[in-house]
């Protein structure tokens, strides 16, 4: 690990490389060195987003990769697969992590955005907020997580737009009550 962190550092301070893809880089290798016998996409995350604010990206102040990760798990592991085989012996593939990684960061960039937008032109009505999100949404999602990412939002204002969304035939649900789960219509 020391010398994982030691590599890092000295390629970010050198300065000859794209510090977002340093940073995707660190981050799989950290995941394929493994250091803990749990906690290690977590401690991740936090490493992901510390390396991003010493590079001067602070997305993730503001947006939670955590929550976009969690929204995204099967490609998160998926990905991870792919990079990580052969990695002991130096000859694994980090571009599907890379590419999936650096998406993650996008989002979380595409997100903030919308946010400060609707904030900034006024624009930002109750329903938008939460229509914003439903698009964001890459799976299907229950009221509890489209209410996190809705704080501004009141938990019964959500369930009456989610009953008229499904009504106009733009949302399905699936299943009754707290284990019910939402997905756009195709």
């Amino acid at each position: 690990m020391r010398g994982l962190h030691e590599e890092f550092r000295f390629a970010t301070k050198e300065g000859k490389h794209e510090p977002l893809i340093l940073i995707a880089l660190y981050v799989l290798d950290f995941l394929c060195v493994h250091p803990f016998l749990d906690g290690n996409g977590r401690m991740s995350r936090l490493l992901s987003v510390l390396a991003l604010y010493h590079q001067g990206y602070e997305v993730g102040r503001y947006i939670s990769l955590e929550r976009i990760i969690e929204q995204t798990k099967e490609s998160y592991y998926e990905t991870l697969f792919l990079s990580s085989q052969a990695w002991h012996e130096g000859e694994h593939n980090p571009m599907p992590w890379v590419s999936y990684w650096l998406g993650t960061v996008l989002a979380a960039y595409r997100e903030l955005d919308t946010r400060v937008r609707a904030t900034a032109t006024g624009h930002g009505t109750k329903a938008d907020i939460v229509i914003a999100a439903i698009d964001r949404m890459m799976r299907p999602f229950s009221l509890s997580e489209l209410e996190a990412t809705c704080p501004s939002v009141g938990r019964d204002w959500i369930r009456a737009l989610l009953g008229q969304l499904r009504r106009e035939g733009r949302l399905i649900s699936e299943g009754r009550g707290r284990g019910s789960r939402w997905r756009k219509a195709e």
